[in-house]
């Protein structure tokens, strides 16, 4: 059976190809590889394009005749949404457009979205459920969220089923080290901490270390990308069910503290990890933490790999692979 995986060439979307392939998928990868690199496209398919461009989306839709699609393009870059939100709204939401548009008109009505725990907003220090109020502060957010109001309408104007994922802070690499984690330019906490260790980086900055936390640094909810992958296929055999649209998060209900994350890697690494310190970013909440049951009691989904010490050691085997940077 093919899955359309828009984003296939990207972090989170080729792991979820390598997942899919082996439950004995096709995953077929749609990418313009803008943020993603054709190098992670090694598990079934590739097809270059836009998601605005509504023609070659229903070529793509008529040569393979998708089951399903897994949604995952999407620009994802806070500070730039805040800098250049018409960029956001233009790929993320007019594009998404495009792609259910196509995918309702070629017959094509389950749908499973990469979504985020942006679209909840500032709720500093509160664990986050999906009844929480969305109330994004910034254009990524708000567009994630509008995704997620449109994929309602389409439901109930045209039957499209769609589970949404509500991820949190995605952390890891496949253990085998065949895809990873890397972005120009980078911004996520452990690749930026592992190629300082590596001395492709000066030093890791530590944004703030004044916040209300055991050491003043700010806690986040880390899942190992292949847990959250395994959540995608169990979304994917609750709409083959005709389980209905459903909104999930992400997390594990635990969070690590940034000084946390650089003690791990530096056990891990058997390197100290060079750091300066910064003042805080703006909009930067204390503690953010994933409330996932909801996910465990109705998907059967239970993170098993989302430990501190495990993740940061997929991801330096990756790292120290080198693939995308030769």
């Amino acid at each position: 059976m093919n899955v359309l995986v828009t984003g296939g060439a990207g972090y989170i979307g080729s792991h979820a190809c390598k997942a899919l392939s082996a439950a004995g998928y096709t995953p077929v990868t749609y990418d313009n590889l803008a943020t993603g690199w054709q190098d992670a496209v090694k598990f079934g398919p590739f097809e270059k394009g836009d998601l605005t461009d509504r023609d070659r989306l229903d070529q793509i839709f008529a040569a393979y005749r998708p089951a399903a699609v897994m949604h995952f393009a999407a620009l994802s870059q806070v500070g730039e949404s805040m800098r250049d939100p018409g960029l956001y709204w233009h790929n993320n939401v007019a594009g998404s457009l495009c792609l259910l548009q196509a995918a309702v008109q070629a017959g094509c009505l389950d749908f499973v979205f990469s979504s985020t725990c942006a679209t909840y907003g500032d709720h500093d220090n509160v664990v986050l459920d999906e009844t929480t109020p969305q109330h994004p502060i910034n254009a990524y957010g708000a567009s994630k969220r509008a995704i997620e109001d449109m994929l309602r309408d389409f439901g109930a104007a045209y039957g499209l089923n769609s589970v949404t994922f509500r991820y949190f802070n995605v952390a890891g690499a496949d253990p085998e080290a065949e895809v990873g984690e890397f972005h120009r330019p980078e911004t996520h906490l452990i690749p930026l901490m592992l190629d300082a260790v590596r001395g492709k980086r000066d030093a890791l900055t530590i944004f703030g270390t004044d916040y209300d936390t055991a050491d003043g640094t700010c806690v986040r909810d880390y899942v190992h990308v292949m847990d959250l992958v395994e959540a995608h296929l169990l979304g994917l055999a609750w709409l083959e069910e005709g389980r209905g649209s459903r909104v999930f998060n992400l997390g594990t209900g635990a969070g690590f503290s940034v000084r946390e994350v650089m003690d791990q890697g530096a056990a891990v690494t058997g390197c100290e990890v060079p750091f300066v310190e910064g003042p805080r970013r703006p909009g930067d909440c204390t503690r953010l933490v994933s409330g996932s049951s909801r996910a465990e009691s109705e998907l059967g989904w239970r993170p098993r790999r989302s430990n501190l010490a495990e993740m940061i050691a997929d991801a330096w085997r990756w790292h120290q692979a080198g693939h995308y940077e030769k």
